[in-house]
């Protein structure tokens, strides 16, 4: 009540990108473990990780987030409060 749509569509869309910075980092995170399980069960393999692939993958997984949360966050914005607190 009282917020602006600008608010809302800015709140929408820094909620989608946190998710996905989340899971981009927990991506990251399993891939560097798994790389590092992988080195131990095979120590003759080379294993590395380069960091423009870590940079990449983070920021794919940011560029999906916001993409992704921009329809959502134009509907709510849209939305006229009094309808959308008629269904919680």
């Amino acid at each position: 009540m009282g917020a602006r749509n600008r608010d809302i569509l800015l709140q929408f869309l820094f909620e989608s990108t946190a998710l996905a910075a989340a899971g981009g980092i927990l991506g990251i995170l399993v891939g560097v473990a798994g790389a590092w399980a992988l080195k131990l069960l095979v120590p003759k393999l080379p294993v590395s990780i380069p960091a423009w692939s870590v940079l990449l993958s983070f920021t794919f997984s940011a560029f999906v987030g916001v993409s992704f949360g921009v329809y959502p966050a134009k509907k709510a914005a849209s939305l006229n409060p009094i309808e959308a607190l008629r269904y919680e």
